[in-house]
């Protein structure tokens, strides 16, 4: 068996774990919660009144008044999207919150860019296309998930006398170690300088959200309703839910507060059709929908569409109130999800075999790079996000994916680790060679760039160079947090179904226990698995590694999660195994 990562437990605080316990919580949520970081219940209301204010968001009165005086004048709002989950929920989220608070059929109408056509964001092409609209003229563009970064498409559409409002999460561009903005009439990002909310991990669908919180406020002070006969926003969580999740921002209280109340929607048969249908599709079942199901199975066939067809099929989904038509759409997006599956495992099994060779490198002494970089021409450049994750997570290095795009340059998506800030990284090296990166954005964590033809060689060691400079021994040390041992008494359903009921997530974990582990007998099933028989704390338990046939020895610490299996109407626990060693 190869080298496993170190298992480390997360530490937690017993004074917390006793006020977590005194407040009604079992034993085992108040200890899982008291080592993510959270010493008082109030930190775990998840009611609505407990959301920050929308208030904290820079350039958000700015903005619900932009709003109020098109509703109010009946102009013309074109919604800008992006073509991931994230940016589909939030144009959906955006489209129905506009409707809701006012804004007539005839007002409102979206563009959202093709991946491999128009690249990423509001360009000058973007703007022209939203002009070329059936319907009035638009008076204001909304860009949702995007924007920040936008600062010639915001100047086209100023020249052509078109007011934006840049709703975003991203980070803003940086030249010569300064901030640009976009000269847009209002921008609402957490991210932008200045802005003190507490929250900046929103998604770009919470973003849209919150804006809409602001245009009610507005509204109501113009006299438009009152507390009492005001819209309800609240029946939009669902969708902020699952674009949450499914961007993989961090679930700080606030986050975890818009994926909770969106998930009881979810549970209670009140999500949209859109998303009831897409958990049809998904083969999974809404009453018991949880953060899992928003990251691993509605979220991929959202984004299917982005990476190999059209978004606007997964935002037509989320925004159609007939639920067969919905169901159809869904279908659709679950038939160009398995496609992408194909085209995934090509890619990846061609990017494994490229890894490999490169390892064999000895210059390299068996180990990998401090970063890793590959491209092959006809990879799919919808699809390099995902291999370049896949390869992280077998390498625990920075990892960019090259393909080349229909236009002759090379498109890149790259996942990062710990330590690493993708896209300070990308910013340095633009520094250091002006003319490497033609563009490039995105986050600590994920990032693109766009390359010349022959730029990748020059990238891959100035990636590199950059890697090695930032990355010590330790952060290159793939490390796993567990939860320590699990008590014998927590193997039962009504455990596991506790712990799926909570809201997990990036920087929330869901719980990953460790427990010394004899593996009584094991063997492949589905080619790619293997199915377990093994003791743990001298009880007899059925176990799987999903993705994994390698042997594994006699005993060893394992690290697992635990899930229900459901065979003939009965339920057992079963662990689903993440690393051993």
């Amino acid at each position: 068996m190869s080298a496993g990562p170190q298992l480390i437990q997360r530490p937690a605080a017993p004074r917390a774990a006793w006020a977590l316990e005194q407040a009604g919580l079992s034993p085992l949520l108040a200890q899982l919660f008291a080592a993510r970081g959270v010493k008082t219940a109030e930190e775990l209301d998840d009611g609505l009144a407990r959301l920050l204010p929308p208030s904290g968001l820079k350039g958000i009165a700015d903005a619900a008044r932009l709003l109020a005086d098109c509703i109010e004048a009946q102009a013309r709002i074109c919604i800008v999207a992006d073509y991931d989950c994230d940016g589909a929920t939030a144009c959906t989220v955006a489209l129905r919150g506009l409707a809701l608070l006012g804004a007539k059929p005839a007002q409102l109408g979206y563009v959202v860019p093709d991946r491999a056509i128009h690249g990423y964001g509001l360009t000058p092409a973007i703007v022209d296309l939203a002009l070329a609209q059936q319907g009035p003229r638009p008076q204001l563009l909304m860009t949702v998930d995007n924007g920040i970064a936008s600062i010639a498409g915001i100047a086209h559409a100023k020249a052509l006398g078109l007011q934006v409002l840049v709703t975003d999460h991203h980070l803003p561009a940086v030249f010569d170690g300064v901030t640009e903005l976009p000269e847009a009439a209002a921008i609402v990002n957490p991210s932008q300088p200045g802005c003190t909310f507490e929250s900046k991990n929103l998604a770009g669908v919470g973003v849209a959200f919150y804006v809409l919180l602001a245009l009610r406020s507005e509204l109501r002070t113009r006299g438009h309703f009152d507390a009492q006969s005001q819209p309800k926003l609240d029946g939009l969580l669902d969708l902020v839910a699952l674009g949450t999740v499914a961007d993989v921002v961090k679930l700080d209280a606030n986050n975890r507060r818009l994926v909770s109340q969106g998930l009881k929607r979810m549970r209670a048969g009140r999500a949209h059709p859109g998303v009831a249908a897409l958990f049809s599709a998904a083969g999974r079942d809404s009453a018991r929908a949880n953060a899992f199901d928003l990251g691993f199975a509605l979220g991929p066939r959202i984004n299917a569409a982005g990476r190999l067809s059209d978004m606007t099929l997964g935002i037509e989904c989320l925004l159609t109130d007939d639920p067969g038509r919905a169901l159809e759409l869904a279908k659709q997006l679950d038939a160009i999800n398995r496609e992408r599956r194909v085209i995934e495992a090509d890619m990846r099994e061609q990017a494994e075999f490229k890894l490999d060779a490169l390892l064999q490198d000895p210059r390299l002494k068996g180990e990998p790079p401090p970063a890793l970089a590959i491209f092959e021409a006809e990879f799919h450049e919808g699809v390099v996000g995902i291999i370049a994750s896949r390869l992280k997570d077998r390498v625990h290095r920075p990892t960019f994916v090259f393909a080349r795009g229909a236009d002759g340059q090379l498109k890149g998506s790259g996942r990062s680790i710990a330590g690493f800030h993708l896209r300070d990284a990308l910013d340095l090296i633009s520094k250091r060679h002006p003319a490497l990166l033609k563009k490039f954005g995105g986050h600590a964590m994920a990032a693109g760039c766009t390359l010349a033809d022959d730029g990748f060689e020059p990238f891959e060691a100035a990636l590199r160079e950059v890697a090695g400079e930032w990355l010590d021994a330790s952060a290159l040390t793939r490390t796993l947090r567990t939860d320590g041992p699990l008590a014998p008494e927590h193997f039962k359903p009504d455990s596991v179904r506790a712990l799926e009921a909570q809201v997990w997530g990036q920087a929330f974990e869901a719980p990953l226990f460790c427990d010394a582990v004899e593996i009584i007998s094991q063997r492949i099933v589905g080619e790619k698995h293997t199915k377990l028989r093994l003791r743990q704390a001298g009880q007899l338990r059925d176990a799987i590694w999903f993705g994994h046939i390698e042997p594994l020895p006699s005993q060893g610490q394992m690290a697992y999660r635990l899930s229900l299996d459901e065979y003939q109407g009965q339920q057992r626990v079963q662990m689903i195994v993440e690393a051993m060693v």
